[in-house]
């Protein structure tokens, strides 16, 4: 299969890649350094040439507190930048497969969220994602919206590493407790991508590895797993407060994956395990 992929050098994209290549795709990967995907001109001609067989956008703008001061930028790249490949999409009649987050909810339920609950963005990091979603859904009909949270893997910064890090140089660390999500490693959400993209299911999926925790819970798991003794306390939103306006509950139903029978993603306890294994602890946990 011939792949596009946008984004290529990001955390999700560095590990797509990988999973990718191990399964022999033509692969033809581009960053903002070879291809701005909020200019169409250069998008569609770059589509034109190469032709995949299905395009794959982990591009993005991430930095969640740099949107709320950055705002032209974010919807540039999170809503403008979608917009671009949909209409590539459409006009090469090619699948597109583009990353979204929980960030489209408001957090503020009791239980997680469907694919198709109403969303509420509070943050310009949610409201660009979100609008890159609608664009998406009014351009192409081929296409494939996976929203996912808390990602982590091998390549950029994540939250594990910022906890590991911050462990080698603090004697207790103080996290928040009243956010809560599913942790996700960006190699079984690469493994869903590369089954997905070999079907036609079209649609909107929740993709993240399963249980529900807190980021307090989160980082005891972490500590507990990389055998570090450390304090970990709990504090509330409040009492660390950040630019942007963070969901409080936005756990990700997988419905639609479950439905359209693809295997469901393992326990965000034993993913961490392998990553940990593999990346960062392997001599010390084995």
């Amino acid at each position: 299969m011939k792949v596009f992929v946008t984004g290529y050098k990001g955390m999700l994209g560095s590990d797509l890649m990988v999973r990718l290549r191990s399964e022999g795709h033509d692969i033809k990967s581009s960053d903002i350094d070879t291809l701005d995907i909020c200019n169409l001109n250069a998008v569609l001609e770059s589509l034109d040439k190469y032709r995949p067989d299905v395009i794959i956008n982990c591009a993005a703008y991430t930095n969640v507190d740099g949107c709320e001061s950055d705002i032209d930028n974010a919807f540039k790249v999170n809503a403008i930048g979608p917009k671009n490949l949909a209409i590539a999409s459409n006009r090469f009649d090619v699948p597109l497969l583009h990353i979204s987050t929980d960030y489209i909810f408001d957090g503020e339920t009791d239980k997680p969220y469907l694919e198709g609950d109403f969303a509420n963005p509070q943050s310009i990091y949610g409201k660009s994602k979100f609008s890159g979603e609608e664009n998406i859904r009014s351009l192409t009909n081929k296409y494939f919206i996976l929203r996912t949270q808390w990602l982590y893997g091998k390549h950029g910064k994540n939250f594990v590493k910022t906890m590991l890090s911050l462990a080698e140089k603090n004697s207790v660390l103080t996290v928040v407790n009243d956010q809560f999500g599913s942790p996700t490693y960006t190699k079984d959400l690469s493994d869903v991508i590369c089954e997905i993209i070999k079907t036609h299911s079209y649609g909107t999926y929740h993709v993240t590895n399963s249980g529900i925790c807190s980021w307090y819970e989160f980082t005891k798991c972490i500590m507990k797993l990389a055998k570090i003794d450390i304090e970990v306390k709990s504090c509330t939103t409040k009492e660390f407060p950040r630019p942007a306006k963070r969901p409080k509950y936005a756990p990700l139903e997988n419905f639609n994956l479950r439905l359209c029978n693809f295997k469901a993603l393992r326990h965000f306890e034993e993913a961490l395990k392998e990553y940990l294994n593999e990346t960062l602890f392997k001599e010390k946990l084995q």
